[in-house]
This record gives structure tokens, C-alpha cells and sequence, in this order.
């Protein structure tokens, strides 16, 4: 996969490479932003209505959803099948592969490291990583902190190195190491600082610095100061070589041009690491971006940082902070949330200021049209806003 310019979508090249586990919560690129609606509170019949048309037109096996009204109310959804062999139900707030929503839960914990005086944003990457990024024009000397985690950095990409439909590979390790040299092979996409292009490779590399820095392992630090501190339970970083998921879940699909559907729910999920190697469930996904924005987990100072956007593109009203999008509501004001894409599922989420939390997740990639996509943004945008 990886993050299309035109759309906030995960594209898949030709050669089905993945190159990237990119966010794909936001909207179609391109549209203006909404004028103020009335906000109205929104109705579970119309939901499930739409989430029932995701498996019925659009053709996803399975989606299940979380929403939080402004009032605190929880409700869960699903639609579709949790295995389309045994047509088993879908488990209501099952466990999904999260992809990209872990960057959010890395940049996390390297704010909290600035907060503590460990890490400076604006200190070059060469400080903590003496020597890690070097070749081809690439120079951790002139990248910064920040803008590994802004996507600014110009490093290039290491999904594209990758084929994970070919059912050997899918089962590979890969080494965070490893998956920083292939990206090395090439030249920067540009200058750092001139920029905005999303590429996992930032977010190996803030893996790595983390590692470092604390000098314990990226999972570790995310689960202490993430997972435990907000009691989420079905949420983790998989352990070396885990392939399956732990708890109850939905099985995912992958379907490429003129084959057949792929059960992909075993997989190692090595390759993307820091980038997008994580599990949770649309409500505990809901619960960890409520936290973020409301300040539970970093200090005032780090949060302004995280909450300081660039513009991803000249033509569209959205921006991209430190591992976290901010996209306008047709209701008025703004959310702020992730996505993200793995082979298998696809995750979109966002949540507003006020209280307001959705997340939607679906069981096949890639999308099975741009129609499919504009259902799910719809989705969202309903759950968030009312009918």
C-alpha cells in the first residue's frame, strides 16, 4: 500500500507490492470544506444501515463499528461474517489488525519522551542515531525529530521492496534494521523540511530512536505508557514471530485484480514494525485517540506540538500533525484521527474535541471500488454527526 496523493487512501501498485500501511480514515482529496450543519445526534438504525450496505453492496465480508455520542454513550455495531468458510458471526468489537494507528501510538510515546527532556523535536535524528541513516543522499544529520513524525522528512519508502501476497513471504521476519536498509537503497524523496509525504519509513526509524533512547523495546514502552495507563485490554503490539490474532476476531481478505479472495488474517506482521504492526478494537480505538486529544496522555506543551498540522496537499481542507490527521466535519469544526491499512483490514476512526468517537473497521483489502470508499467516509462522517 501506499498513501495516494490524490486520495487519503492506501493505492497498490501494479507489481501488488505494498508499499505502505497508510492512513485511510480521511476523505476523498479534493472536496471543499463542509459548511456548518445542524449537529445531530446519531441514529442506530441509520449505522447500521450503513454498515450493512458496506457487506451487501460493497462487497467487505465483515465490518464492525464503535461509536461515542458527546453524552459518553458507547454503541457497537456490526454487519457481514466473521469467516466466510464457516459463516461464523462477527464478534461484536472484535480484535483487527490496526496497520497505520500505531504510528500514533509511537508518536505518543516519543512526545512523552520530549516532555521528560530525552528527546528534542527539533534535534537532529544523527543525535540519537549516530550514524544510522546514511546513503544516496540520504543524511540524519538534516532530518529532525519532528519530522519523521510530520512526514517531512523526504526519507523514501521501504514497502515497495515488499510483496506480501505471495503466501511465503507473508510468514518472513523481518528485522527493523533490515527494513531501514531497503528503504536506504534509494534517494530521498526530497529535501527534508520542503515536503509532506507519507512514508513508513519515518516511523521504523522513530521505532528505532525510542529504542535507543530508553533503551528498551518499542513494544514495551507502548504498552507501558499507553496500553496499561489507559486499561485497554485488547489492544497490543504482537510479540516476535505471533501470526495470529488473540482474541475473538473477524478474519480478513485480501482480493487482487482477477483473483480470488485471500484468507490473510496469519500473517507476520514484522514487516511494519513501528509503522503498523499493532491489534485493537474499534471501541479501545476510540478510547486511545479520546485519550490523546484530550490531553490523558501527554502534557499541554507536547499536545500543541502533536496538534500543529501541515497541509498534506494544496487542494484539500485537512492536515497531518505528529502521527495524527485532522480532517473538517460537514457538521462543522474538526476531528482528528488516524487509519490505517494492512493486508486484510482496514481501519478508519476519528474523534472530535467535544467527546464524539467513531471507528469502522472492514475485513478486505484494497478497496473493491472508490465507491466503497466514499461509503465508508460517509459512515463515519454519519456516525459523527447524525443522519
Amino acid at each position: 500500500m501506499r498513501c495516494s496523493t490524490s486520495r487519503f487512501r492506501c493505492a497498490r501498485s501494479r507489481s501488488r507490492r505494498w508499499t505502505g500501511a497508510c492512513a485511510a480514515v480521511l476523505a476523498v482529496l479534493g472536496v471543499q470544506a463542509p459548511s456548518a450543519a445542524p449537529l445531530m445526534r446519531p441514529d442506530a438504525d441509520v449505522v447500521q444501515k450503513l454498515l450493512d450496505d458496506l457487506v451487501r453492496r460493497d462487497g467487505f465480508p465483515a465490518a464492525l463499528a464503535a461509536v461515542r455520542s458527546r453524552d459518553g454513550r458507547v454503541r457497537d455495531y456490526t454487519a457481514g461474517v466473521g469467516d466466510l468458510r464457516t459463516r461464523a458471526r462477527t464478534p461484536v468489537d472484535g480484535e483487527v489488525r490496526i496497520g497505520s494507528n500505531t504510528k500514533t501510538f509511537v508518536s505518543v510515546v516519543v512526545l512523552q519522551l520530549a516532555g521528560e527532556g530525552k528527546v528534542r523535536l527539533d534535534e537532529p535524528v544523527e543525535t540519537y542515531l549516530p550514524g544510522l541513516i546514511r546513503g544516496n543522499g540520504n543524511d540524519g544529520r538534516r532530518v529532525t525529530v519532528r519530522q519523521l513524525l510530520q512526514h517531512t522528512s523526504g526519507l523514501p519508502e521501504y514497502t515497495m521492496f515488499l510483496d506480501l501476497a505471495v503466501a511465503p513471504y507473508r510468514y518472513d521476519y523481518y528485522e527493523p534494521r533490515r527494513l531501514l536498509d531497503m528503504a536506504l537503497q534509494q534517494k530521498p524523496a526530497f529535501a527534508p523540511g520542503t515536503r509532506w509525504k507519507y512514508t513508513n519509513t519515518n516511523y521504523i526509524v522513530a521505532g528505532l530512536l525510542i529504542e535507543r533512547v530508553t533503551g528498551r523495546p518499542v513494544a514495551e514502552e507502548i504498552t507501558n505508557r499507553v496500553i496499561r495507563r489507559l486499561g485497554l485490554r485488547h489492544t497490543y503490539f504482537p510479540a516476535v514471530g505471533e501470526r495470529g490474532i488473540r482474541g475473538p476476531h473477524p478474519d480478513g481478505y485480501q482480493q487482487d485484480p482477477g483473483k480470488p479472495l485471500v484468507d490473510m488474517t496469519d500473517l507476520d506482521p514484522s514487516w511494519a514494525w513501528a509503522a503498523g504492526q499493532m491489534v485493537s478494537t474499534p471501541a479501545e480505538i476510540n478510547r486511545f485517540f479520546g485519550a490523546v486529544v484530550g490531553g490523558k496522555l501527554l502534557k499541554p506543551e507536547q499536545l500543541r506540538e502533536m496538534r500543529r498540522t501541515v497541509a498534506v496537499s494544496p487542494r484539500v481542507p485537512a492536515g497531518y500533525g505528529l502521527g495524527l490527521f485532522r480532517r473538517p466535519l460537514r457538521c462543522g469544526g474538526q476531528s482528528w484521527g488516524h487509519g490505517g491499512d494492512i493486508p486484510g483490514y482496514s481501519t478508519w476512526n476519528s474523534v472530535t474535541d467535544d467527546g464524539r468517537a467513531a471507528a469502522i473497521a472492514v475485513t478486505r483489502t484494497p478497496f473493491p471500488s472508490e465507491a466503497a470508499e466514499k461509503h465508508l467516509d460517509a459512515a463515519i462522517q454519519t456516525a459523527l454527526c447524525g443522519s
